[in-house]
């Protein structure tokens, strides 16, 4: 067995995060100071040129990308957002293809011998089109890994995101590698709205990677926690990951329409960034699957992005519907277009029993959303 545990092991060297710092630096600059240009460049040029031809102003994304095509400003943002995105993962190469082989050692002797938690893999199931195809965020090989290939690389590069993510928000010196963050807040909101709940039987829905699932586990030490995903990469990662923290979580591979559990088998099922990483028309069969899974009065909690077309600027509106059609999001639009109370109710959640609000994240926000299950 490893004497280090894995998030105590990844670490860049001081080249590779110097690296991995400069891409951090630029897509900061591109989502902030360099959008915040292009959204006064819209205000004074772009939007008085489109009224000027059409005789009205933009009224949705697809006219507001009329106004944008063929700006110099906005083709340069567009291919900085671009590259940078290459570069990010051209910068964890290094540092995940050096600690690779440590990362595989943990898993091998893990798998020789006693595990507090379980894996469960189905290597029969079907990934369903469109997701099966898709790169999500562009990350090489996508979450289902290049055929073949059966390490832990895919969680990994996973990892690596999230670290860089949290460099940019100034988080990156604060412990550990993989902190459940993400995970942590969740809680922290479902606390505030429903501050005598105890669960004892947790599912981590869309659990990818488990990072998140982490903090469930850590909260509720007493309860029984399960995650499950589509993704047989992300799952062994996750598996070594929660083992490796001394923490037992049963994983599954399974579609979250139709995860394998018996009826009313959970107090909370919880997701983070599942549904804009997942295609709408599958959204109506998950939250079916939630509310057949929870017992009487269980809830089901999802935190989300808060990039609802309402809620945006019209350049806002435009460089997010840029970020579907070209940077491994092709999901979002149809997540952020849906009505999320509309959407638990015609699953069974009652009208007065679901909420879809939005909760302060920093300088930002995150959309929370999710019902309570009816008493029998």
């Amino acid at each position: 067995m490893a004497t280090k545990p894995l998030n105590t092991v990844y670490r860049p060297t001081h080249d590779e995060a110097a690296r991995q710092g400069f891409v951090t630096a630029l897509k900061g600059f591109l989502n902030g100071p360099l959008e915040a240009s292009l959204a006064e460049h819209y205000e004074h040029e772009l939007e008085p040129a489109f009224v000027e031809k059409h005789g009205h102003k933009p009224r949705d994304r697809h006219e507001g990308t009329d106004a944008f095509a063929g700006d110099h400003l906005y083709q340069l943002w567009g291919s900085a957002v671009y590259a940078s995105q290459d570069l990010m993962w051209d910068s964890l190469n290094e540092t995940c293809s050096r600690l690779l082989p440590e990362f595989e050692a943990r898993r091998l002797a893990l798998a020789a011998g006693s595990t507090l938690g379980t894996l469960e893999l189905d290597d029969t199931l079907a990934i369903p089109d469109p997701i099966r195809e898709v790169e999500i965020h562009r990350q090489p090989g996508g979450y289902f890994g290049r055929p073949g290939d059966d390490t832990l690389r895919q969680g990994m590069d996973y990892l690596g995101t999230g670290e860089m993510y949290m460099a940019a928000k100034g988080f990156a010196e604060q412990g550990q590698a993989g902190k459940p963050g993400m995970g942590r807040f969740l809680l922290s909101a479902l606390r505030r709205r429903f501050p005598e709940f105890q669960p004892a039987a947790i599912l981590d829905v869309g659990c990818g990677a488990g990072i998140q699932t982490v903090a469930y586990k850590q909260a509720f030490p007493e309860a029984d926690v399960s995650g499950v995903d589509l993704s047989q990469p992300f799952l062994k990662f996750a598996h070594v990951w929660a083992e490796d923290q001394g923490l037992a979580i049963h994983y599954r591979q399974a579609d979250a329409r139709d995860t394998g559990f018996a009826d009313e088998s959970f107090d909370l099922v919880i997701s983070h960034i599942l549904f804009h990483e997942t295609w709408h028309d599958v959204l109506p069969g998950i939250m079916q699957e939630a509310h057949r899974l929870l017992k009487p009065g269980g809830i089901f909690f999802n935190g989300d992005t808060p990039f609802q077309p309402a809620r945006l600027s019209m350049q806002q509106q435009v460089t997010n519907h840029w970020q579907v059609v070209n940077n491994g999001e092709p999901f979002w639009t149809g997540y952020a277009d849906t009505d999320m109370r509309e959407a638990l109710i015609d699953a069974g959640f009652s009208q007065d029993q679901v909420f879809a609000d939005y909760e302060p994240l920093g300088a930002g926000e995150r959309f929370i959303f999710g019902g309570v299950k009816a008493s029998s």
